[in-house]
């Protein structure tokens, strides 16, 4: 069964500006909702068969690469953070055009699974920009020149950082932290100056508490405004991304935050990560504001099984492989799970889906390609033998996955 899918963020994409058919942008793609708009993609390959070509990385990384036109952008630090660099690629050859790289001399802390330059990068086609933790913020045109580079303090937190940048009309807006500095901040697109600074209190902990959020932020429109949605320790908020302001919260989540929110028409599920509680709440109109918990929410897990990646929704089921590699099916409205079955093997890759078929990447570096229903069905398994961490993107009939060692291309021979 072929399911067709209106994303309820992708009516964002009128007022930031809307990306070319092909392109994905940013983390989690066009909408930031992990749905790309794509057909006629290869659903089988392996490491000799369907890759265009592959290209050496300087060294591992858990970020995930973009793609506008012929460039393919990654983040990738060396000599353990004190490089951190944009790279970009041909996508036609993936040969390497060039790398910004930003020096980092203090001290900053993460976890050896977490390393620096987690955090995806996203352009608006003119210019790449990415969140480079303590480093700062950088911004570069097409040709590798610096634009701008913005220092936004130092962030520590045992475990690092992740948490990838949004592009709204002519911002840039991040959800700094977790640890001891945890804030949203928009920062002009063209100059790097900041235009307004949210602070986040409630995230704030210390710099070995397990506590924190490293998910990004959402784009949705919410009745006729548009709002950021973000899943923080203890609760899912939505901001004014004009101003930084609360509109609304909904508490529910425990005290680490990993998983992307999932926001459709009917109803937002959010999950903790880490193994701790999801939750769903019905999706909030534009007059909703101050506390929901309860008025919408809908219902709270004290457990759940995923740890990193987040899911999709379709409709009202969230589709979703979970860290020990068991593919769910979960209903977004009771939070009852409606089927569960083993698919994968540890996995911390987020799913996309595609022309009706869903993508989740495991740390082996093996792809399943499954179609969501009633029950799991796989439809292929497809090998790399690398260690991935990252989510693979779609672009114009192609698959870009970054490995720990490479970055591949994926494509239709002949």
């Amino acid at each position: 069964m072929r399911f067709k899918l209106i994303s309820f963020c992708a009516l964002l994409l009128a007022a930031a500006g809307v990306a070319h058919a092909g392109n994905w942008p940013a983390w989690r793609g066009p909408a930031g909702d992990g749905v790309a708009d794509e057909t006629g993609i290869p659903t089988s390959w392996s490491t000799d068969d369907n890759v265009v070509w592959k290209a050496p990385l300087p060294d591992g990384g858990n970020s995930s690469p973009i793609v506008w036109g012929d460039s393919v952008f990654v983040t990738c630090a060396s000599k353990r953070g004190a490089i951190r660099s944009v790279i970009c690629f041909a996508r036609s050859t993936g040969q390497r055009r060039w790398s910004a790289d930003t020096e980092f001399s203090g001290v900053e802390p993460t976890h050896a699974d977490n390393p620096y330059c987690a955090s995806s990068p996203v352009t608006d086609g003119k210019a790449v920009y990415a969140w480079l933790g303590s480093a700062g913020v950088v911004a570069y045109d097409f040709s590798g020149k610096l634009l701008w580079r913005t220092d936004l303090g130092a962030f520590k937190h045992i475990w690092g950082n992740a948490t990838s940048p949004v592009l709204y009309q002519d911002t840039l807006i991040l959800k700094c932290g977790p640890g001891v500095n945890c804030f949203l901040v928009a920062l002009n697109k063209q100059t790097g100056a900041q235009l307004w600074k949210r602070e986040l209190p409630d995230a704030i902990g210390k710099v070995d508490e397990f506590k924190g959020s490293w998910s990004s932020p959402v784009l949705c429109h919410m009745g006729d405004t548009q709002e950021l949605v973000a899943a923080l320790p203890g609760y899912v908020a939505a901001f004014n991304p004009e101003t930084g302001d609360e509109l609304w919260r909904c508490l529910g989540l425990g005290e680490l935050s990993y998983v992307d929110p999932l926001v459709g028409k009917e109803a937002i599920v959010a999950m903790s990560g880490y193994g701790g509680p999801a939750m769903g709440m019905r999706t909030p109109g534009s007059a909703d504001h101050g506390d929901l918990t309860a008025s919408h929410r809908l219902w709270v897990t004290a457990k759940n099984a995923q740890r990193i990646g987040s899911g999709i929704m379709i409709g009202n089921r969230v589709y979703i492989i979970n860290e020990p590699g068991i593919a769910q099916c979960l209903d977004a409205l009771t939070g009852k799970e409606i089927w569960s079955a083993r698919a994968a093997g540890s996995t911390w890759g987020s799913t996309v889906l595609v022309d009706g078929k869903l993508f989740t990447t495991d740390q082996s570096g093996k792809t399943i390609v499954w179609s969501p229903g009633d029950e799991l069905k796989i439809l292929h398994q497809n090998p790399l033998n690398e260690k991935v961490r990252a989510m693979p993107v779609f672009s114009d009939g192609q698959i870009f996955i970054r490995t720990y060692a490479n970055l591949f291309c994926i494509g239709r021979h002949g």
